[in-house]
């Protein structure tokens, strides 16, 4: 009973973190390994999807009411992500996806670093309007989100957000919002599977997923309110805790 207690703490403070600017996975996946050694990776990363996909489509929804989200570009691109994502979560059984760890300090580090020097990124959009997106660039990145969420997930919401603020010319609200559309989509592909496989620990799933809900509801809350500047400051923070995490795994594995 005081592990689920734990969990749920840690599912609601992962809600709130990832409505605003991805990264809950490096908080829930963390506490669950942390208070369940000995269960197989795929149970702990099932129950993980379980619990986040709730949260996720509670701050979708607390978007939508509030922020432009462009459906038409948006529902084919979480249609890809989706799809994407179960064929990472296959590649799972496969293949360590720990060997993505050198790779992905590198690109933190390298966002980090980006959007330090450039202080007003994200804070309006560019001339690159949203609503002219969905065309096959923007479809090949879903798809290489979608399969990276499902077959790693830290920081993919991280990487998703960034790329449309630098490469579409979204500002973070606005790219906060689409995220979620497509994070919810890559944690059903991918949750899919893992329900299809008996790989989800419902009495540890359901109470962090009434958590994670109302973190979820409470941190986009928090981003419409205080904007794109609150979003850019949340998210440098979680990229650096990731930086570190992946510094620290690699360090202890190595």
């Amino acid at each position: 009973m005081t592990e689920v207690v734990i969990l749920c703490a840690f599912a609601f403070l992962a809600g709130l973190v990832d409505a605003v600017a991805g990264g809950g996975g490096l908080i829930q996946v963390p506490a669950l390994f942390a208070v369940f050694p000995s269960l197989p990776p795929s149970i702990v990363l099932g129950t993980n999807k379980f619990a986040a996909i709730t949260g996720t489509t509670m701050a979708t929804l607390r978007y939508n009411w509030s922020v432009p989200i462009y459906w038409r570009a948006v529902l084919p691109a979480a249609g890809v992500a989706g799809i994407g994502a179960l064929a990472g979560a296959k590649t799972v059984t496969l293949i360590d996806p720990a060997i993505l760890r050198p790779f992905l300090l590198v690109l933190l580090s390298t966002i980090a670093v980006y959007t330090l020097m450039h202080p007003k990124l994200g804070e309006n959009p560019d001339a690159r309007s949203p609503l002219v997106q969905g065309g096959v660039s923007f479809y090949a990145l879903t798809a290489v989100f979608g399969f990276y969420d499902g077959f790693f997930g830290p920081g993919a919401g991280i990487l998703m957000m960034f790329a449309l603020v630098r490469l579409f010319g979204y500002e973070f609200l606005s790219a906060a919002a689409t995220t979620k559309v497509l994070n919810l989509a890559s944690n059903f592909g991918a949750l899919a599977l893992f329900l299809m496989t008996g790989n989800v620990l419902y009495a540890v799933a359901l109470p962090m997923a009434a958590l994670n809900i109302a973190g979820g509801l409470l941190g986009a809350h928090f981003a419409i309110r205080k904007g794109s500047r609150f979003i850019r400051a949340v998210f440098l923070i979680v990229v650096a805790a990731l930086i570190i995490k992946i510094l620290v795994d690699l360090l202890k594995y190595s």
